[in-house]
């Protein structure tokens, strides 16, 4: 039987931040050959994982950054089960670093994100690895990619809520200002164009449903109906909000106001909880 010192188990602590007694475990039934007692500690954080499957993953990190060129930004999100994990500093950093490497390789979607390599394995077993280190399940929760002439990020102070947004030109505080109120606004498409057809049928319906509620002559439904559209569009549209730091004033009039000609092309938004 191999000799287990403290050293070799706080060493292997270091590698896999599992708990000491894990540790010891793992060295002794590998009998001292680190690289199988990581194996061992990973495939206990498979057991874990599979045996916390159906546990609700509603606490997180969502985390934004953009290229040193700002012409493109990703979003990460990654959930856990509690607050007090999601404020760890070690989850906080694996976002990161899961952050960094979407960053690198942009990859199209989540599932080409959970492929690429982290620490010499891939990203999904990563995570099954860190599911049995912390003891909670842990996974991706968002995933987004935004390409632009000039992109800026923003990420709240909560770190539940991150943004990305597109702008024709550079522009970085008005920029920053719209990622902002993508954060605090949460609109539904960047302008009345850009919403779909079974949300404008939805909202005309409702809107004559509440006309005809409030007794209004049947000839002046449809013309109340679009005026609540109108409405609808102004709140829930990027372009036409009120602008958060000037409310007199719509997105698209603030940006008019920054640049002549400077428009927001898009916008990506993931929040947590």
């Amino acid at each position: 039987m191999a000799n287990i010192t403290a050293a070799d188990v706080n060493n292997l602590r270091k590698i896999t931040g599992a708990g000491m007694m894990d540790c010891k475990k793992a060295l002794t039934e590998a009998e001292g050959d680190v690289e199988k007692a990581i194996d061992i500690l990973r495939k206990k954080g498979q057991k874990i994982a599979a045996n916390r499957a159906d546990r609700a993953t509603s606490e997180g990190c969502a985390l934004a950054a953009v290229s040193s060129d700002n012409t493109y930004g990703v979003i990460v999100a990654l959930a856990c089960e509690t607050d007090f994990v999601a404020k760890n500093e070690g989850f906080i950093a694996l976002n990161k670093a899961i952050l960094d490497i979407a960053l690198s390789h942009r990859p199209a979607d989540m599932e080409a994100l959970k492929s690429l390599i982290i620490d010499g394995i891939s990203v999904a077993e990563k995570l099954v690895e860190q599911t049995g280190v912390i003891g909670e399940k842990i996974d991706l929760a968002g995933y987004a990619v935004l390409e632009g002439n000039f992109v800026t990020s923003y990420i709240h102070s909560n770190k539940k809520i991150a943004t990305l947004v597109a702008l024709n030109a550079e522009a970085s505080e008005a920029g920053r200002d719209i990622a902002m109120q993508v954060a605090a606004m949460n609109p539904i498409a960047l302008d009345k164009d850009s919403v779909s057809q079974d949300i404008i049928d939805r909202e005309l319906e409702i809107g004559r449903d509440l006309a005809r509620q409030e007794g209004k002559p049947e000839n002046m439904i449809d013309k109340i109906a679009q005026g609540r559209l109108s409405k609808f569009f102004k709140e829930n549209t990027l372009v036409e909000q009120e602008f958060i730091k000037e409310p007199k004033m719509s997105v698209a009039q603030y940006l008019e106001s920054v640049q002549k000609g400077l428009k927001v092309v898009g916008f990506r938004r993931i929040a947590l909880g």
